[in-house]
């Protein structure tokens, strides 16, 4: 038999029950728009976060980590000649300062996977306006370096990257911590390191990352001005950042990184695991319901042509007995699951889009979210009309092989 004329046999199924066929592709329209929808609120609220994590955190931190004296520290001194054991034992006293940081940094720029590298010193510091006194926590960096790895510039509210670097004594604060001192750009603050070493410096600039843990602790001021709260060489570097071309896949660099330069090399996947176990639980929780609103809308598929065949039982028996053979039956009614399957998805990617598009309107206004985090991303539109046609396939396949079992005989003589 022509396959036209199964194709329009499976039309005037279709036309003559236009009720069940507007419900059963309403079923996939609302199921692929859904997933599309679910997806796209996931993917950027994911992506959002990640953003978020990575404004304050490095792709890579190298640092020099405390270690445990062990045998082969004993050996050392002691020989291979003895059986040295250590009971008890206890961390190496350390400064935690990377050795040569400068020859460190061009063994790095050795990585074609490498795009930054910022190096810095880090420690807790007391800042003090008047009588007012708050702890926290001050980085000692090149700022433009630093501003091309984080891009801190779009966070200031006052004041310029450029004045922290043009200014020897500069610092930049962060909002909560302008605030609580009850200072602004212009003013001075003094910065205290285990209440020996001071240091006066300007207010150049205020951030707002609306990280309420950064915004009102962190600053950022000139590296030789952390080196002297701290009274050290002008060789003193606690930490290097690094920046990658593909932030996602860092395990095996960090690992040769850390292989190569005899220091600790921490992912920031390590350092934000929490975040990152609350994205995939969110991920779970969004394919569970997408997955669920598939299924009922294929057994709502499935339903309509069991009642189809049902009702349409006599007219089946008589187009095998004129020649059709079971093949061409299944043909019939595949193709008008698919046909339901086609109009939904395409329904559904257009309807989807719509929603996504209006919630992506809707204003948070809470921290640094104005409005509702929604990607728009083509795959989830091809995925979701895929889904939608093999979901209809499969909800038309059962009842397709049940009409081509029927026996004509037995069914016109009934």
């Amino acid at each position: 038999m022509s396959i036209r004329i199964n194709t329009e046999i499976a039309l005037t199924y279709m036309v003559s029950r236009r009720k069940q066929t507007i419900v059963a592709a309403l079923g996939v329209t609302f199921g692929i728009s859904m997933f599309i929808f679910m997806n796209s609120l996931i993917t950027g609220t994911n992506e959002w976060s990640e953003k978020i994590m990575l404004s304050s955190t490095p792709h890579l931190r190298l640092y020099n980590d405390n270690k445990m004296n062990d045998e082969a520290m004993l050996n050392k001194y002691a020989g291979n000649k003895t059986i040295n054991l250590i009971s008890n034992p206890q961390l190496v006293n350390n400064d935690n300062k990377i050795t040569n940081p400068d020859a460190v940094v061009r063994q790095l720029w050795q990585w074609k996977e490498i795009t930054s590298i910022s190096k810095q010193v880090n420690t807790n510091v007391i800042y003090a306006n008047s009588n007012v006194q708050e702890n926290g926590n001050v980085s000692g960096v090149n700022i433009l370096e630093q501003d091309k790895m984080f891009d801190i510039t779009s966070t200031l509210i006052s004041g310029s990257v450029k004045a922290l670097a043009n200014n020897p004594n500069g610092i930049i604060i962060g909002a909560g911590l302008s605030a609580k001192l009850n200072v602004k750009k212009g003013d001075y603050i003094t910065l205290t390191v285990a209440s020996t070493a001071t240091k006066r410096l300007e207010v150049v600039g205020v951030f707002k990352t609306t990280i309420r843990g950064v915004d009102n602790s962190k600053s950022y001021t000139n590296i030789p001005v952390v080196q002297q709260l701290l009274q050290k060489d002008r060789s003193y570097i606690t930490d290097i950042y690094i920046n990658l071309k593909d932030y996602n896949n860092n395990a095996a660099i960090a690992t040769g990184i850390a292989a190569q330069t005899g220091y600790t090399a921490e992912t920031w996947q390590s350092n934000n695991e929490q975040s990152l176990a609350g994205k995939k639980i969110r991920d779970v929780i969004a394919n569970a319901m997408v997955i669920t609103i598939l299924i009922v809308a294929g057994f709502g598929i499935y339903n309509i042509l069991n009642m189809v065949i049902y009702d349409k039982i006599k007219e089946i028996a008589i187009l095998k007995a004129t020649g059709f053979q079971g093949g061409h039956v299944v043909s019939i009614f595949i193709q008008q699951a698919l046909f339901i399957g086609f109009i939904g998805s395409a329904a559904g990617v257009l309807f989807g889009w719509l929603v996504s598009f209006i919630v992506s309107k809707m204003y948070i206004g809470l921290g640094n979210v104005e409005y509702l985090p929604i990607t728009f991303h083509i795959r989830h539109y091809i995925q979701g009309a895929l889904f939608g046609i093999i979901t209809a396939f499969f909800a038309g396949y059962i009842p397709a092989v049940k009409a081509s079992k029927v026996d004509p005989v037995q069914i016109i003589r009934g």
